[in-house]
């Protein structure tokens, strides 16, 4: 079965795109490659337990197994020593990538509080998006009882091209709810 986004970017998102952005190679207009979710957890290096829930959440949201990241180098002030184990990432492509994105714009994200859309100044000067969650209880799949522990996460999307405004018209298309100019009051 073809996910929702992929179908509608087959057949809605590359002609939009097309028209835009005045070429005729379908190849050559910007998609989506990867989504890459990130978790620090700076606590594991007192209790390893916290990097169990971590590895279990991500496991739920995603539906992926999370490899477990390690620290790079050593810094003492943080307690931490280099291949210490500090966090978990998981990199999606193609089918779990377009499921987890629907279920970010239309479910997750709604439900954080005040929520009044994504910076679309996020962008990292060479097409690809980050965006971060302060908790991962927005997620309906992770029963609120079992994690206890508010963890935040970073979500990258990683896209083909190297302009931002392609990729931010790209995500725009995708139903990515970024956040309207404010306009004064008095203005109609």
């Amino acid at each position: 079965m073809v996910p929702r986004l992929q179908e509608k970017y087959q057949n809605e998102i590359l002609p939009a795109l097309q028209e835009q952005l005045q070429r005729d190679n379908r190849l050559a207009l910007p998609r989506l490659q990867k989504i890459v979710v990130n978790m620090g957890v700076g606590e594991a290096t007192q209790d390893k337990k916290f990097l169990e829930t971590a590895v279990d959440a991500l496991t739920q949201i995603t539906g992926q197994k999370p490899i477990i990241t390690k620290a790079r180098k050593s810094i003492a002030g943080f307690r931490l020593r280099e291949g210490q184990s500090i966090g978990a990432k998981v990199t999606m492509r193609r089918q779990r990538m377009y499921e987890f994105l629907d279920r970010l714009i239309a479910i997750a994200l709604p439900r954080v509080r005040d929520f009044r859309g994504v910076s679309d100044t996020a962008f990292d000067g060479k097409g690809n998006y980050s965006l971060g969650l302060t908790e991962q209880l927005v997620f309906p799949e992770l029963n609120p009882d079992k994690f206890l522990k508010v963890q935040g996460m970073n979500i990258t999307f990683v896209t083909s091209t190297d302009s931002n405004d392609e990729a931010r018209e790209l995500l725009r298309l995708f139903g990515m709810p970024f956040r309207q100019a404010e306009t004064p009051a008095g203005a109609a």
